[in-house]
């Protein structure tokens, strides 16, 4: 098929939507694949880098100006309504290639990626400041996070920092799993307070539907956990994280606890060309090149002490097996009841990419879609 709204948000719930079905890799030529539309609802208003311009030279783009407008519109108008709403904000500037708009590049002391930061700081402060002047803060939760860690191997002008945290996007080490995570609520989330609660994204899907007085389904096994006992009281629950590449688990943190039961970064192959998801970092024995397996013994860290994952403690240690023996019922309970997914992301074909959205025709950008021929993607990582 060459249109499939069937994927897009208005078929997953959302009312309106503004935005791209993809981040803005490129610019892709028309022969070999397009660039990613930019819609309206399912209408398509234009491409990346031909009405919607980003300047790969300068790094130049008003996208994350015209998202913030956007959101600022909608919020004003569900709140003039009096309706309740939900925003989903996902800029996509600090991606590379990273962008910011005139009034913001060049003035960061940290190069490119940090104008994009500090234009996403402004749109944050702009969003709150909205919320406060209609005066619906104390009625309004809202949550900042992130997809991953920084991506290090994007070089030193487009890649972030994950601090001391090891690695970068794309592996299980810390900092590629590790994301910031801020929730404001004025009235309801005291301000200032640190939390050491271990969670995920999926979290947010069941803390909002608690939040707005709903339970989540019954008839299915859902993965997130209610966090407002952590939000409005500061309680910390006890809960396993696990960290999967593919349908590999690599990792299982419990507490400040973390035991690798797979090592990779990234291959030799890669690393030949130059792609290095841990520039700068590597760790004998932990940034392997080679997926290596440590089932039997797996490295075991203590994040409190070594969030850096520079030093396992030694397997004759008690620690080591004190924590193997809380660790290990807790993933062999994971293993013997997950209900593995059908992977979505197995199977390529350039048919289905974005040659000809509806909306085209009024650009004259609708192009011509190649006969469809599904393979196995390729995942060198």
């Amino acid at each position: 098929p060459t249109w499939i709204p069937q994927y897009l948000p208005l078929e997953h719930g959302f009312d309106e939507w503004f935005g791209a079905p993809n981040c803005h890799f490129g610019p892709y030529n028309n022969s070999v694949r397009p660039n990613i539309p930019v819609y309206r609802n399912s209408w398509m208003l234009g491409r990346y880098y031909e009405e919607f311009k980003i300047d790969k030279k300068t790094g130049e783009s008003n996208l994350t100006q015209m998202y913030l407008l956007e959101g600022l519109d909608f919020i004003q108008s569900q709140a003039e309504a009096q309706k309740p709403f939900f925003l989903y904000w996902a800029p996509d500037a600090t991606h590379a290639p990273v962008y910011a708009s005139k009034d913001f590049l060049g003035k960061s002391q940290r190069g490119r990626y940090g104008d994009a930061v500090m234009e996403l700081d402004y749109s944050v402060g702009q969003i709150l400041l909205l919320l406060r002047r209609l005066g619906i803060d104390s009625n309004t939760f809202v949550f900042f996070t992130s997809d991953n860690g920084a991506a290090l191997m994007s070089g030193p002008n487009e890649s972030g920092s994950n601090g001391p945290f090891l690695c970068g996007k794309e592996t299980t080490f810390e900092g590629g799993m590790r994301e910031p995570a801020i929730a404001w609520w004025p009235g309801h989330i005291r301000e200032g307070t640190v939390s050491f609660q271990l969670a995920n994204v999926m979290d947010l899907f069941t803390t909002s539907l608690a939040l707005a007085g709903m339970s989540p389904p019954d008839d299915r096994t859902i993965d997130g956990m209610d966090l407002t006992p952590v939000l409005l009281h500061n309680t910390v629950l006890n809960r396993p994280i696990f960290y999967y590449r593919g349908n590999e688990l690599m990792a299982v943190r419990l507490g400040q606890y973390k035991a690798h039961y797979w090592t990779w970064s990234n291959s030799w192959e890669e690393l030949k060309k130059g792609i290095n998801f841990c520039p700068g970092q590597e760790v004998p024995d932990v940034t392997t090149h080679e997926q290596k397996e440590h089932t039997m013994e797996p490295l075991i860290f203590h994040l409190g002490r070594d969030p850096g994952e520079k030093y396992p403690i030694s397997v004759l240690a008690k620690e080591y097996q004190d924590v193997l023996s809380w660790i290990s019922p807790v993933v062999e309970e994971h293993r013997s009841t997950l209900v593995a997914g059908i992977p979505q992301l197995n199977m390529c074909d350039v048919a289905v990419m974005n040659w000809a959205p509806a909306g085209c025709e009024m650009f004259g950008k609708c192009l011509k879609v190649p006969s469809s021929q599904p393979s196995k993607c390729d995942w060198p990582h």
